[in-house]
C-alpha cells in the first residue's frame, strides 16, 4: 500500500489546528489524536473531516506511540498542530511513498518562526525530525521530552521542509520554557546529572554565547538577539530545576538512614 496516514496529536490548538489540517488534506487519511481539549478543538478537526480519537496524555513519546497503531494505512507522518506542510514538501511525499526504491523512514528540515519571523541561525538551522515513516518499522523512544523516532531500516531525507510556527508571542514561550526545563531536568537527574554553583554561574552565559557568535545569532538581528537571551534563560531554568532536585536528594537521604 502507498496511501498515507496524517497524525496530529493535540492539546487545546484550536489557534492552530484548522491551518495545520487543511496544508494535509493530500493525505488519505487525517487523524487527530486529541488529549481532551476544552477549547473546541475535537469540534474544529471532525469538521475538517479528521477522524478523532481522545486518549489521555501520559508523555509526547507515549501519546504517538498509542497513535500510530491506530492509523489506518502503511505509511505515516507526524505533523505537530503548530506546523505547517508546504505544497513541495506535499508533493514530495507523494511521489516519495510511491516508489519501489523507499526506505522505511524520511527526515524532514523544520524552518522556525518566533514571533512571526523565520530564525535562520542561532542555533535553529539544522533542526530535522523524523517524521515520515512506515507505520510498521517505527516507535518513540519514550522520554518526557525531545523523544526520537526509531526506525527499524534505513532513513532518508527529503529536499522539503515544515514550517514551524513555535511561538507567536512571549506568553507563549514562558509556559514552555518552565515545563520543558522541568522535564529536562528530570530526564538529566535519571543520567545522574549534577550542577555546581560554578556550572550555574558559567552555563548561562557560554550558551548565549554559543548561540549569538559560534551558531550566528547575530545573523537574525533583533530576533536573533530574543532567541539567544531566552536559549540563556532556559539553560538557566534547567539547571535551576536540577538542582532543586539534588536538593530534595539530599534531604530524602539522612532520613533514609535513620
Amino acid at each position: 500500500m502507498t496511501d498515507l496516514t496524517a497524525i496530529v496529536t493535540t492539546f487545546n490548538e484550536a489557534d492552530h489546528i484548522e491551518e495545520c489540517l487543511s496544508r494535509l488534506a493530500f493525505a488519505n487519511e487525517l487523524l487527530v489524536v486529541d488529549s481532551f481539549s476544552t477549547d473546541g478543538t475535537p469540534e474544529i478537526a471532525r469538521r475538517l473531516g479528521a477522524r478523532l480519537l481522545q486518549h489521555e496524555y501520559g508523555s509526547a513519546a507515549a501519546q504517538k506511540n498509542w497513535a500510530i497503531p491506530q492509523a489506518a494505512h502503511d505509511w505515516v507522518l507526524i505533523v505537530d498542530a503548530d506546523e505547517r506542510v508546504t505544497e513541495e514538501l506535499a508533493a514530495e511525499i507523494k511521489g516519495t511513498i510511491a516508489s519501489p526504491h523507499a526506505r522505511d523512514g524520511y527526515a524532514i528540515r523544520r524552518r522556525n518562526f518566533f514571533l512571526g519571523r523565520e530564525i535562520r541561525y542561532s542555533g535553529w538551522q539544522h533542526d530535522w525530525v523524523t517524521r515520515l515513516f512506515r507505520r510498521d518499522r517505527a516507535r518513540y523512544v519514550d522520554r518526557q521530552v525531545h523523544s526520537p523516532l526509531a526506525v527499524e531500516g534505513a532513513v532518508g531525507r527529503l529536499r522539503g521542509c515544515f514550517l514551524h510556527h513555535s511561538y507567536r508571542s512571549l506568553d507563549d514561550y514562558w509556559p514552555k520554557l518552565r515545563r520543558y526545563a522541568r522535564w529536562n531536568a528530570q530526564e538529566a537527574q535519571r543520567r545522574g546529572a549534577r550542577v555546581s554553583p560554578l556550572h550555574m554561574m558559567a552555563h548561562p552565559p557560554l550558551r548565549f554565547l554559543k548561540s549569538y557568535l559560534l551558531q550566528g545569532g547575530f545573523l537574525d538581528g533583533s530576533y536573533g538577539l530574543v532567541v539567544c537571551l531566552l536559549n540563556a534563560v532556559y539553560a538557566a531554568a534547567k539547571d535551576l530545576e536540577i538542582w532543586e532536585l539534588q536538593r530534595k536528594d539530599e534531604r530524602r537521604q539522612p532520613e533514609a538512614q535513620q
